[in-house]
């Protein structure tokens, strides 16, 4: 009966729509908007990165239900944006959220999927007994060049879980991946953006990985994708999860409540859990979630999750912020403010 404990979510305010950076760069905006499905994209403050994103996500997970953080024997933080590349994100959580120093703690990192990867971690040591609880969380500040397509979806948020056996929200009934050597994206040491294959993305790079981990799953559990009550895909930009979905049967209503890319962007190792943490805040108990991430490199971490009825009683989903409400009155920037938010505008001394 492993399974989700708690989840919560953080999403900085700040926004820059896909036309500002289409003005600045002289493309079109609506044929961007046609190809990608995203309206706009979260920025994150001047002050922001992937390790107060990922603190700010945990402590939201802990308003909604008391943990004692003694009992945290683990934290995982997936990212492709961790602020130092020497001194682990995971330990300033720790601190932040009071489970040191106890705890086993480490950051992860495959591109879009390392914060699917630290929940399987943390799955296993709790099934194993070796920790009571264990926080995995994915968050990014995603990077993007001036004027290449990333720039248009490339956005920051994350979303954390505690993974325990004890009255869980939502057990995960199986896991499964599916992984190749894929350069479909990469970025090497000491660059400040990534590169990214260009027709390797689709193919083979995201769908060959989610609908191999996909069917995989559907084969191991005996089921269809009618057994789901909602889907939950990796959203690099809307076009593809609706298409992968749609490819291995999922309907639109399915996919609808964690398809959130059009508002928020691609928040890299938080894109798959920030959709389910959508899902997770109208669920209901008995409801059945697919989930499926995907890593440029590349690799898919399938689940499969049940809501139980501790949903509506032990967590109170209210005490922190929904992934809407996170999503709501945000504060627009134009192109400059928003280069200087991302750091592309550095004040020489």
């Amino acid at each position: 009966m492993v399974g989700i404990i708690t989840y919560g979510v953080y999403i900085p305010r700040y926004r820059i729509k896909v036309e500002e950076i289409a003005r600045v760069w002289g493309d079109n905006a609506a044929e961007i908007k046609g190809g990608l499905g995203v309206l706009e994209k979260s920025v994150p403050d001047m002050d922001e990165d992937a390790a107060t994103i990922a603190v700010e996500a945990a402590r939201n997970a802990l308003l909604r239900r008391h943990v004692d953080p003694k009992d945290i024997g683990a934290v995982y933080v997936g990212s492709e944006s961790h602020p130092y590349a020497v001194k682990p994100t995971a330990c300033t959580v720790g601190e932040a959220i009071g489970a040191t120093p106890c705890m086993t703690a480490a950051d992860y990192e495959f591109a879009c999927k390392a914060g699917t990867a630290a929940i399987q971690t943390c799955m296993g040591l709790v099934k194993s007994g070796m920790v009571k609880y264990g926080v995995a969380i994915g968050a990014d500040v995603s990077q993007g060049a001036p004027g290449d397509a990333l720039e248009y979806t490339a956005a920051a948020g994350g979303a954390a879980y505690v993974i325990g056996n004890d009255d869980p929200i939502a057990t995960i009934n199986h896991t499964c991946s599916f992984t190749t050597d894929t350069p479909d994206f990469w970025r090497r040491e000491g660059q400040n953006y990534p590169r990214h294959g260009g027709r390797f993305t689709g193919e083979p790079g995201y769908f060959k990985h989610v609908k191999g981990a996909s069917t995989l799953m559907l084969e191991q559990m005996q089921k269809t994708p009618k057994d789901y009550t909602y889907a939950v895909f990796h959203q690099p930009n809307a076009k593809f999860p609706q298409k992968v979905a749609k490819d291995l049967g999922f309907s639109p209503e399915q996919i609808k409540p964690g398809l959130v890319v059009p508002r928020l962007g691609n928040t890299y190792s938080g894109a798959s859990p920030v959709g389910l943490a959508a899902t997770l805040d109208i669920a209901k108990p008995g409801d059945t979630i697919f989930v499926c991430s995907f890593g440029s490199g590349a690799g898919s971490d399938a689940f499969d999750i049940t809501v139980t009825d501790a949903i509506t009683g032990t967590i109170n989903r209210a005490a922190a912020p929904s992934v809407e409400k996170l999503l709501a009155d945000p504060i627009y920037l134009d192109y400059a403010r928003y280069a200087k938010h991302k750091g592309k505008l550095v004040m020489q001394v």
